[in-house]
């Protein structure tokens, strides 16, 4: 895997922009106000200050009709050197029809804080491509304008990855959990979302201690890539720990098995290290995918690779955040996950 550049660490003070690379419901006048809630938990909760990009509200028409006005953007804001972290409004479907209008070394010579995940996997591997670690975690209008407060949960990952320079270490599993969708009109701004009690991660296969550099995103997202100079060659995988999730769309496990068949197909399980999986969306298909998920690496004969299951990433909140690059440990014996180094400079 290649070495990626680690950006600096944010600080109370530092300006930070919000950008809508996909869906944009942020400048949606029904939703505006649940932007501005998570615009407030950023300058509050972490003492940031926060602008817009010139299109972020433009709103879902506007911007879905104009990927080129997203692109810009996102290269504004690494442009700007007095912006020092860009986080995702939220995911989507077509961030994948900004590739044309991406100009990689400009990310490159700018390196800075960014973080977002589900369709935010595309600019994930625009960052990847350009050399840049950057950060699969939580987006402005589910995370940080979660109803009534932000998980403490959340809000420790957040402070531990974004703003230290010290190792990560120990990742446990969130003691609660939800993937409840309570509707992002006004009226429903004060009911908090029924979380329940976590169950720890699970074991699906392997045994010791493996490391290896994180690398990975939204399963079905990633197809968006495959065949583009976005993903990454097979040698990235060289060494790694995968890690994947599945989206709200709650994929058929035939379409895992699909997907992983593919991965297999590729010799991409010979390369690997081990697998952590996030907790699927309302834990539907819990242990189907389970199932599909050992069947695959046994018809590619890696039942000794280690596989952890029912991890706090992705889209069930709360999340921590997974540095792409970052040394991290499976420990098979002790069901336990730890990043070994610091996410930023």
């Amino acid at each position: 895997m290649k070495d990626l550049i680690k950006p600096s660490k944010l600080n109370k003070g530092d300006m930070v922009a919000t950008v809508s690379l996909s869906w944009g419901g942020a400048g949606d006048k029904d939703l505006l106000w649940r932007y501005e809630q998570g615009k407030k938990r950023l300058e509050e909760v972490f003492g940031l200050h926060v602008i817009e990009m010139p299109h972020t509200l433009m709103g879902t028409e506007y911007l879905y009709e104009h990927p080129e006005k997203r692109a810009e953007d996102f290269m504004q804001a690494f442009a700007n050197p007095e912006i020092k972290g860009i986080i995702s409004c939220i995911g989507g479907e077509d961030t994948i029809r900004l590739l044309p209008y991406i100009d990689f070394d400009v990310i490159r010579d700018n390196p800075k804080v960014f973080i977002g995940y589900s369709d935010t996997t595309v600019n994930h591997y625009m960052c990847y491509k350009a050399g840049l670690s950057s950060f699969y975690g939580g987006a402005l209008l589910v995370d940080f304008a979660e109803n009534v407060e932000m998980s403490e949960y959340t809000v420790e990952w957040i402070k531990r990855v974004l703003f230290s320079k010290d190792i990560i270490g120990t990742v446990p599993q969130s003691d609660e959990w939800t993937s409840e969708f309570i509707p992002w009109e006004m009226a429903n701004k004060d009911r908090r979302r029924i979380f329940q009690k976590n169950n720890g991660y699970q074991l699906l296969q392997g045994k010791g201690k493996v490391q290896g550099h994180l690398i990975g995103g939204c399963m079905s997202v990633l197809e968006f890539i495959k065949g583009t100079e976005l993903f990454p060659t097979l040698d990235d995988f060289n060494d790694s720990i995968l890690f994947l999730e599945t989206s709200e769309d709650t994929p058929a496990p035939e379409f895992v098995r699909w997907w992983l068949r593919n991965y297999g197909a590729m010799g991409i399980f010979d390369r690997i290290r081990g697998i952590v999986f996030g907790k699927p969306y309302h834990e539907k298909y819990m242990d189907d995918y389970k199932l599909e998920i050992v069947k695959v690496l046994k018809e590619y004969d890696t039942c000794h690779l280690p596989v952890l299951y029912n991890m706090s990433f992705g889209h069930c909140e709360p999340k921590c955040c997974m540095p792409y690059g970052a040394l991290a440990e499976m420990d098979c014996d002790n069901l336990t996950f730890s990043i070994l180094e610091s996410g930023c400079n």
